[in-house]
Order: structure tokens, then C-alpha cells, then sequence
């Protein structure tokens, strides 16, 4: 059994077998390896893991052989900061989720963008999503399906208590800065498969990541068929 980093410093492509999940972790730890990724679904969602596992042999063959399609995704890089100083750092693929965990009521954040007050948010929670994550949690929270080639990320409020706290998209180089106002402490998840206990005066800072992630799809992938 080979670790990431090794299948990272050999490997010319990664065959990934299982859900969107399995494909989401395994996108985190290859990124900084820049090898290509092949999603083949053994989960019950398949969104990025597209070949279905009958048509893997076949679509395996396909691709060997150099008929492929090929897509850059790119991830965020989070890191909380507590007294400004970094005390937790990782990237997502999907979206980093801002959320009030085991508290009943909402929590209360400070949204910024390029430094810039965008809100003052009451809500149970606020999801920051990439073009990869906008078909995730995001959707479910009405917020935007953005093409996987839209240099965009969506910050998506989980039901504000106002009416002027919308869904917005901001450019892919914008910085965001989601300071936690007192008195309530909450969780950060990063993919939903990471997570971080935040504390009140805690600012979670998101940027584009400097890495991406190419996946590679089977002849006659569609995205929108994808999406029907």
C-alpha cells in the first residue's frame, strides 16, 4: 500500500474508485503533485466520479490510448486565524462551511472581501464554494451552479435572518474574511470531511489555492448531461 505522497512523486495518473467523496479527498492530498484524476463510481453520487464501474475497462482503455478530455478545477486554500496568527490551514475542492455546530441558535459573521465589508450575516451558517461545490451543499442552500470554467467563487448564507443576505459570486482572486463575532464559537468543514472548532474573534481566510487539479473524462462526457 503505497501513501499519497508517493503515488504523487510516481505516478503519471490516479484511478479513483469509489463516490465524489473518495474523489474529494484524494483531490486534496494529490494537488500539490499535479497528477491527473480519473473518478470511477463505486458511491451513490457520481458527479465527478463520472465513469460508471461497468464501463471502467472499456472507458480505462480509452483513456490510455489518449482519448480523454481534460479539466482544471481549482481548490481553495483556508486557514483559521485566532489573534492573527494562523492556527489551522488546508485546502477544499468543494467549499469551506462557516456553521454554528452544536448551538440552537444563529451565530453572527463578519463577511469581507478584498477587505471590504460585504454584511453583517445572522444565520445558522455561510458555505464559500468553488465552481466544483456549487452543484454540493451550495445548491441545496439556493445558491448558484457555476460552470467549472467561471473564475468564480460563491459565498452562499445558510438561512439568514434578513432579506438582503443573498447568494453572491465573486471573482477567483478575491480574498475572503469571515470573522466570527462574539459570543458564539462554531465549526469550519472543509469538503465536509475536515472540520475545525472556531472561536468567537476567530477569522477564517479563504483564497484561491495556487494548486489545481486536472480531471480527465471518458469520450463523450458532457457537463450539462451531468447536470440533467
Amino acid at each position: 500500500v503505497a501513501s499519497y505522497e508517493m503515488i504523487g512523486a510516481r505516478a503519471d495518473l490516479a484511478v479513483i474508485l469509489g463516490g465524489d467523496g473518495t474523489l474529494l479527498n484524494a483531490a486534496r492530498r494529490l494537488a500539490e503533485f499535479d497528477v491527473p484524476l480519473v473518478g470511477v463510481n463505486q458511491g451513490r453520487l457520481g458527479f465527478m466520479t463520472d465513469i460508471a464501474l461497468g464501463a471502467m475497462t472499456a472507458s480505462i482503455t480509452d483513456l490510455l490510448a489518449g482519448k480523454f478530455s481534460r479539466e482544471q478545477r481549482f481548490l481553495l486554500n483556508a486557514e483559521v486565524l485566532r489573534d492573527g496568527q494562523p492556527v489551522f490551514q488546508t485546502l477544499a475542492l468543494n467549499d469551506v462551511v462557516v456553521n454554528k455546530g452544536d448551538i440552537g441558535r444563529m451565530i453572527e459573521l463578519d463577511v469581507k472581501v478584498d477587505g471590504e465589508l460585504i454584511h453583517i450575516l445572522r444565520a445558522d451558517g455561510l458555505i464559500v464554494s468553488t465552481p466544483t461545490g456549487s452543484t454540493a451543499y451550495a445548491l441545496s442552500a439556493n445558491g448558484p451552479i457555476l460552470h467549472p470554467s467561471v473564475p468564480g467563487i460563491a459565498i452562499v448564507p445558510l438561512c439568514p435572518h434578513a432579506l438582503s443576505n443573498r447568494p453572491i459570486t465573486v471573482s477567483d482572486s478575491s480574498a475572503i474574511d469571515i470573522a466570527l463575532l462574539p459570543p458564539h464559537d462554531a465549526r469550519v468543514h472543509f469538503d465536509g470531511q475536515t472540520r475545525f472548532d472556531a472561536r468567537a474573534g476567530d477569522v477564517v481566510r479563504i483564497e484561491r489555492s495556487r494548486h489545481d487539479i486536472t480531471l480527465l473524462h471518458p469520450p463523450g462526457y458532457s457537463y450539462f448531461a451531468m447536470l440533467r
